[in-house]
């Protein structure tokens, strides 16, 4: 690894608080790769060879069954993809694509599982970063098992907006059907949904949302810390 791409991984938030000496040590081993939006990183079932760490662009975390495909989570720069396959030694329990071209940190499995034996910095960061992970799918299960799929677009589209800088505006970071899946519904769902937001004063053009009135569409949508607080 080149010593600017060093510098610059150094900065990322899987490694805050743990030793400068050991992330060096630990990069040394590592590799940082550019890829062509959709391609697969990692496939359902296969052994994990790698931690993969989120330096520039999307990841879509996926599963199948049969001829079937849901999107898990969207995944963008700082975040880490799948450390308990890689801590456990196991497979991979889900797949993961690059949504658009993406530039990504490869840890081997190996290096990592000595780092979390060896040293009480990385084990911790490694362990928080499985306990937001754990606390995001709890979260997204009771998303999707208590509220409908006029609820959840509501809250996505609340979310969103609020990433933003709250400015009644926002765009959609990726394809429509990726959209439908990430919300756990059909694509035919989706657009119904669009469709049941003009009451509210949502417009819906392409990717591109304007909330005409955001408070009629808070009184559909009701967050919840719980559920939505990224801080929760």
């Amino acid at each position: 690894m080149r010593d600017e791409d060093l510098q610059e991984m150094r900065q990322l938030p899987l490694f805050e608080g743990v030793g400068a000496a050991y992330v060096e040590s630990l990069l040394r081993s590592a590799f940082v790769q550019r890829f062509p939006a959709h391609v697969e990183l990692v496939h359902e079932g296969d052994p994990a060879d790698f931690l993969y760490v989120i330096v520039q662009g999307q990841v879509e975390i996926y599963a199948g069954y049969r001829d079937r495909e849901t999107t898990i989570s969207v995944l963008g720069p700082g975040n880490s993809f799948i450390i308990a396959a890689v801590l456990l030694d196991r497979v991979y329990l889900k797949s993961a694509r690059g949504l658009t071209p993406t530039r990504i940190l490869m840890l081997p499995a190996e290096a990592v599982r000595e780092g979390f034996a060896e040293d009480a910095h990385f084990a911790r960061a490694l362990a928080v970063d499985m306990a937001l992970a754990y606390r995001g799918v709890v979260k997204e299960l009771k998303n999707q098992k208590l509220r409908s799929s006029l609820e959840r677009l509501a809250n996505w589209l609340i979310a969103e907006e609020e990433k933003g800088g709250s400015t009644g505006k926002l765009e959609i970071p990726y394809d429509k059907k990726v959209l439908a899946s990430r919300l756990g519904m059909a694509p035919e769902v989706l657009s119904r949904s669009i469709a049941a937001l003009i009451p509210y004063k949502v417009d819906i053009r392409g990717r591109h949302v304007q909330l005409n009135d955001r408070e009629a569409l808070l009184s559909l949508a009701r967050p919840v810390p719980t559920i939505d607080d990224p801080a929760c």
